[in-house]
């Protein structure tokens, strides 16, 4: 090579720059400048006579629209030429076919352009999801170019008045670009070529356009933004569900990622069967963008199913044409104006329940205040009998009767009575030193004053039984439930937040629409947040959560200031016990689902809807809770094996979403806890709270069956509360077998299920019993009654209308997507938000109000059931 090189240095005459360097003056230019040179020229001859040598080419100048055939072999290629001027409103298309089915030898095309280069090979093999090969014999490409851009910007340049009405194309300069054939094959192969141009790569907004697609034959299209245009959607029908495709928004560029390897890895994109919708905002940077439509190879990305034959890897499946007809067609976006209007029509529609609680409560406080001066009166003389008979209300004479009225033996005088009279004649008389040794003989009840267990054996209970604990202790014991939610309510929403927000910027960072589960068709997007219209319509739970709040507040006031409650004892006070702790938990858990249920919307999905679930499950075992504790007050209950039981609850609900599918072993557990908890709570509350909630119960369980149902069938004491439980337990045993039988997906909504459904039937249980026991319900409470029950029929059609399921693939989940329905800015879960919160609300205020009527009855006289 050496020897070559100087040959060549010798018998050429040298260049002028070769004569520039010998000549230099400087030694050390000619010693690095002459072996520089050899060697660049060693590179040239080296890589020369290393390759191989070139193909003919064969060069044609062609025009559009016109089929061209031909052969190619390995020693033979074809190369077209073709001529066009740039028009943003025209696109060239590159068609190519060819009959060859060898992979391995396929034809290579190549189209040259000015600012790129793009290639593909006949036939083409594209890799599915699963990993299976599909082959394609046709192929079609639309040629991406920046020449419209540049020829754009100089027609700006020029003022309209100098343009003539042909100059736009007129002075585009004239363009050309190459479409090469070869092959490495050794024998002919034929093909097909035909290069058109798509009138309609400019789309227009409020205008349809249909097309077809297929996985070689991908489209693209380019919208401009008019002016006065801030944001468009984008929107895709399809009227057959497969073959499944993709929908995706790329920046205006070249290359553009068109084909089912490269689609995800630029823009914004959705899967799709027969609906799509993206909403494009306007950046700064770029005012049009490309929409690029790809049929994907299979179905596996918008069904989930894999294919039923078996999976070869190694074999290239022959395909028949997937051909989708699609029909786009963009529209405009709601203004400024409008969210406005939403966010204050949010704002007021609470606010009449402001008013209606403020004018209630002046009202409240005008009307008792000359009924506390007649209160003051009956306190003061209720004082002066208690003081002249200590004996506990629930041993008198009057609460005796209900007793034995209970029982079916009234007038019959037990020895209970007889003791009683003994003890009231020894208090009020005076007695002998020989009295006393004969009183020796009779038992004075003292035990049975003092032991609850006794008391709560009676057959017929009475509130004042169950509510012999002091007041003070008992109030700050329900307390304990509002501060341990809010401590438990921080802690859980905190990283809750973190999650969603960073689940929100993959969205953002990926393009990925697939992630989240949005109504896309009334997805109205502001600042970062994707759907803000479904985060804002949560504002009434945390409205109508601080509103009952207040209320409470106001209702625990007005109780402390009313004079009954001043220097009494518990067996003298009227009404149920007034404890308010719960029904703070209450509202302040109605807060924290508005709060939870936003950030579940922020990114809704499979993984998040525990996060929306979570505090209805808190909210519906609270309402349990109060409505036990009103004539239950000393054994309901405490806030920390509450909060125990609903953190084994969410551990049961993350445990779902994991393995709720899959595992058979989880629903037998779900099954057996869910049947031995019925069954352990029923036989707690039956005997009101005589036996403590642990594993020992079941063994109590046993032996009460055994004795009382088999060695011996006894009439049960508490008719009314063992029918209730019965109907509990056959309902909640067919719930958990029908639940291990059909598993369904959707565990969360699964659980909440079963809890909405027992407090349902508690809530009927305690009206009927309520009734059937002489007491009346009110006028307002039985107004929250049926105001409660129009608000969650209401809610509840809008919830059923199901425009989503995160049970489906996200391109199914589209298909249930629907427009906007009021103020075109809020759907119809919008509207579920609405309305739940007030039918929650109003609930709560049932339970508050519920049992007003036995406000000014002593306790002795309420029944417990």
């Amino acid at each position: 090579m050496l020897v070559i090189t100087t040959t060549f240095l010798t018998t050429r005459a040298p260049s002028p720059f070769l004569q520039t360097m010998w000549k230099s003056p400087h030694k050390h230019v000619r010693l690095v400048g002459i072996p520089a040179v050899m060697f660049l020229l060693f590179l040239c001859f080296g890589i020369r006579a290393g390759s191989a040598p070139l193909v003919p080419s064969d060069l044609t100048a062609a025009n559009f629209n016109t089929l061209y055939t031909g052969s190619v072999q390995a020693d033979r290629s074809k190369e077209y030429l073709f001529h066009y001027r740039p028009n943003k409103s025209e696109a060239v298309r590159v068609w190519v076919a060819s009959t060859t089915n060898d992979s391995k030898l396929p034809l290579m095309f190549v189209v040259q352009q000015q600012q790129g280069v793009m290639s593909w090979q006949v036939p083409l093999v594209l890799r599915a999801i699963t990993g299976i090969l599909y082959l394609y014999r046709d192929v079609s490409r639309t040629l991406c170019s920046l020449d419209v851009e540049n020829s754009t910007s100089k027609l700006a340049l020029k003022s309209p008045s100098q343009l003539h009405p042909m100059a736009a194309h007129a002075t585009l300069e004239e363009k050309h670009f190459t479409v090469a054939v070869t092959t490495q094959s050794p024998n002919n192969v034929s093909y097909e070529l035909r290069v058109t141009e798509n009138s309609h790569l400019l789309l227009r907004s409020g205008v349809k356009y249909v097309f077809n697609a297929t996985p070689s034959q991908p489209q693209f299209f380019l919208y401009e933004f008019a002016s006065d245009e801030k944001s468009v959607m984008v929107n895709v029908t399809s009227r057959i569900e497969d073959p499944c495709s993709v929908v995706s928004v790329q920046d205006f560029g070249c290359p553009v990622n068109d084909l089912d390897q490269n689609v995800n890895f630029a823009g914004t994109y959705q899967t799709m069967t027969s609906q799509a919708a993206i909403t494009v905002q306007r950046t700064q940077q770029n005012s049009r963008f490309h929409l690029v439509f790809v049929v994907k190879t299979d179905d596996y990305a918008c069904k989930g199913i894999l294919p039923l034959t078996p999976i070869n890897l190694q074999e290239v499946v022959d395909t028949d044409h997937r051909v989708k007809e699609l029909e786009v067609e963009i529209t405009k976006t709601i203004s400024h104006k409008v969210y406005m209007y939403a966010i204050v029509f949010c704002c007021t529609l609470f606010l009449p329940f402001y008013l209606v609680a403020f004018v209630w409560m002046c009202i409240r406080q005008w009307r008792t205040r000359p009924q506390r001066q007649l209160d003051l009166c009956n306190v003061e003389e209720q004082k002066k009998l208690s003081e002249d008979d200590s004996i506990p209300s629930s041993l008198s004479g009057d609460s005796y009767g209900a007793i034995v009225s209970c029982l079916g033996h009234v007038g019959a005088e037990g020895p209970e009575l007889k003791a009683r009279r003994l003890r009231v004649d020894w208090r009020h008389t005076s007695i002998s030193s020989s009295d006393e040794d004969e009183l020796e003989d009779y038992d004075t009840m003292d035990d049975a004053l003092s032991d609850k267990n006794i008391i709560r054996s009676k057959p017929c209970l009475h509130v004042a039984d169950l509510a012999r604990r002091k007041h003070s202790a008992m109030t700050k014991k329900y307390q304990i439930y509002c501060w341990n939610l809010v401590t438990v309510g921080v802690f859980y929403v905190l990283p809750v937040i973190q999650l969603v927000l960073t689940y929100q910027s993959v969205v953002h960072d990926t393009g990925n629409q697939d992630i989240c589960y949005y109504n896309f068709l009334c997805a109205n997007p502001l600042g970062q947040l994707t759907s803000f219209n479904n985060v804002f319509s949560n504002l009434g739970y945390f409205l109508l959560g601080l509103l009952f709040l207040l209320t409470v507040a106001f209702r625990e006031f007005s109780n402390q200031m009313s004079p009954q409650t001043k220097g009494t004892h518990s067996q003298h006070e009227l009404g149920l016990p007034k404890h308010y702790g719960l029904f703070y938990a209450m509202g302040f858990a109605l807060i924290m689902e508005g709060l939870l249920s936003a950030c579940y919307h922020v990114c809704p999905n499979y993984s998040n809807f525990q996060f929306d679930t979570a505090f209805m499950y808190i909210i519906a075992g609270l309402c349990m809770l109060k409505l036990y504790q009103k004539r239950h007050s000393d054994v309901n209950a405490n806030a920390y094996k509450a909060y125990a039981s609903f953190a084994v609850i969410i551990f049961f609900a993350v445990l779902g979403v994991v393995v709720a599918k899959k595992a058979v072993w989880f629903w037998v557990l779900c099954t057996l806890v869910h049947i031995l908890a019925s069954l352990a709570l029923s036989f707690h509350i039956y005997h009101v709270g005589h036996w403590h909630f642990s594993i020992a119960i079941f063994k109590h369980i046993a032996i009460v069956f055994y004795n009382d149902c088999i060695r011996r069938c006894t009439r049960p004491l508490h008719m009314d509360r063992l029918i209730l439980l019965v109907i509990g337990n056959i309902f909640n045993w067919s719930y958990a077998i029908v639940g291990f039988g059909i598993r369904p997906r959707d565990f969360d909504s699964y659980l909440l299920g079963i809890f909405m459904s027992n407090l349902l039937l508690y809530s009927a249980f305690y009206i009927i019993m309520k009734i059937r026991s002489g007491e009346r319900i009110l006028p307002v409470p039985m107004l929250f009654i049926i105001l409660a029950m129009v608000a969650w029929g209401a809610a509840l059609y809008f919830f059923f209308q199901g425009l989503t399921s995160w049970e489906e693939t996200a391109a199914k989940s589209r298909e249930r997507n629907k427009p906007c329905i009021l103020l075109q800015f809020f759907d119809h879960h919008d509207i579920w938000h609405f309305l739940s919160s007030i039918a929650m609300f109003l609930s709560f205020l049932v339970l508050l109000t519920l049992d007003d009527d036995v406000d000014l009855v002593r306790r002795d006289k309420i029944l417990v059931f």
